[in-house]
């Protein structure tokens, strides 16, 4: 029987895990290997209502809400500035489900204090170096020469897991076809701006852009430009002013706001190349498994990958709480979840290589209200069966 369980991780995936499995009554801890909780604190996110649904469940939505500002709207522009689709997101009507829009390092560091409140150990600056499974427990040992022992690990230790290479070494994740970029300003607010809660996506002529306004003005931004992989060493060392003189011809090919936006941000510009894992890597051995981003990572143009994560947790919990046995639970939460990740991984990665065209919104689906399956299954007081 599954009591102590170990959690390799605490970015979203993980603290959201702990805290669902905290709640499900199991032994949990958190060793993430950052020594703070401020990791990718230069990007932002948006968590669709399918993720506010899944933290609704295990009492975490408050802790959230009370960083970044809502969006319950997305309009979209084509490249001569024309709105050509307007609509809400997701449950916009319910504000607790309603999208919300926070810095990724605000979102780590609110998900964390909640676990902290509630008890469960997280230990910064713990960096795994292997797995050792066994058929009664499972031992994690660190880099500084710690160990620690459980019943069951669980990586969710990002696109470049550790915890996955020990499951599966031959699955590496792969980039997705575009360079992702990310800034704020406060120097540019659109003048087109007549309401608050909105997020606009440009479909532009030669890159994809988004921005929102914040209650206090700041203007937040994305950019998608498809194209060969930035290296590594550019990443690293680019300045500022080098990726703003990249972006800006071509943002300006377009009569939108966007180039005006990216030429008014002073402060840091956060560059990524956009990554995803390949569909049918596996997902568990023995008693170990990987979730989030180290199982299925996706390019960002659904933006869809904070509240899978989300779902995962949720599921997770309910599968070792309701299930007989740990083989049994990881089975049934995998055949639950690869269907629907692996289709977001399909759908984002092919409008990051332009394979198709992007649905008539200009992006794919952000989120729709979440069906009356995924509402099952992310329902606490529901139970997962064996035969799914």
């Amino acid at each position: 029987m599954v009591t102590r369980i170990l959690v390799i991780g605490g970015g979203i995936a993980g603290t959201t895990t702990a805290l669902a499995l905290h709640k499900a009554g199991f032994d949990v801890s958190v060793y993430e290997a950052h020594p703070d909780s401020a990791e990718d604190i230069g990007a932002f996110l948006t968590l669709a209502s399918n993720g506010m649904r899944a933290l609704a469940q295990i009492d975490a939505s408050a802790a959230v809400t009370a960083a970044g500002f809502p969006l319950t709207s997305m309009r979209v522009l084509d490249g001569a500035g024309t709105e050509v689709a307007q609509r809400p997101l997701g449950e916009a009507d319910n504000p607790v489900l309603r999208f919300r829009c926070l810095r990724r390092g605000e979102l780590n560091a609110a998900l964390q204090a909640e676990a902290a409140r509630r008890g469960i150990s997280i230990r910064h600056g713990a960096s795994l170096a292997s797995v050792q499974d066994g058929p009664d427990r499972v031992t994690a040992h660190f880099t500084d020469g710690s160990t620690t022992t459980g019943d069951l690990l669980i990586g969710a230790d990002g696109l470049n897991s550790t915890v996955r290479r020990t499951i599966a070494p031959a699955s590496q994740p792969r980039y997705a076809g575009e360079c992702v970029f990310y800034g704020y300003t406060a120097g540019a607010t659109p003048a087109e701006v007549a309401d608050d809660e909105r997020i606009t996506m440009v479909r532009g002529s030669a890159a994809a852009f988004g921005y929102a306004v914040s209650p206090d003005g700041e203007t937040y931004w994305f950019a998608r430009v498809a194209g060969e992989a930035l290296a590594a060493d550019e990443i690293a060392h680019g300045t500022p002013g080098q990726w703003r003189d990249l972006l800006l011809p071509l943002l300006r090919e377009d009569a939108t706001p966007a180039a005006d936006i990216v030429a008014a941000t002073t402060g840091d510009i956060l560059v990524t190349n956009a990554t995803e894992m390949p569909p049918g890597a596996p997902w568990y051995s023995g008693r170990t498994l990987v979730i989030g981003d180290a199982a299925h990572a996706a390019s960002p143009a659904t933006g869809q990958g904070a509240s899978m994560a989300m779902e995962d947790a949720v599921i997770l919990a309910k599968a070792l709480r309701d299930t007989p046995d740990t083989d049994t639970a990881l089975s049934v939460y995998e055949t639950l979840r690869r269907p629907r990740v692996e289709h977001n991984t399909t759908v984002s990665g092919n409008i990051s290589r332009g394979v198709h065209a992007p649905s008539r919104t200009g992006q794919a689906p952000a989120s729709r209200p979440a069906d009356e399956e995924l509402a099952r299954l992310l329902e606490w007081n529901s139970t997962i069966g064996i035969n799914v």
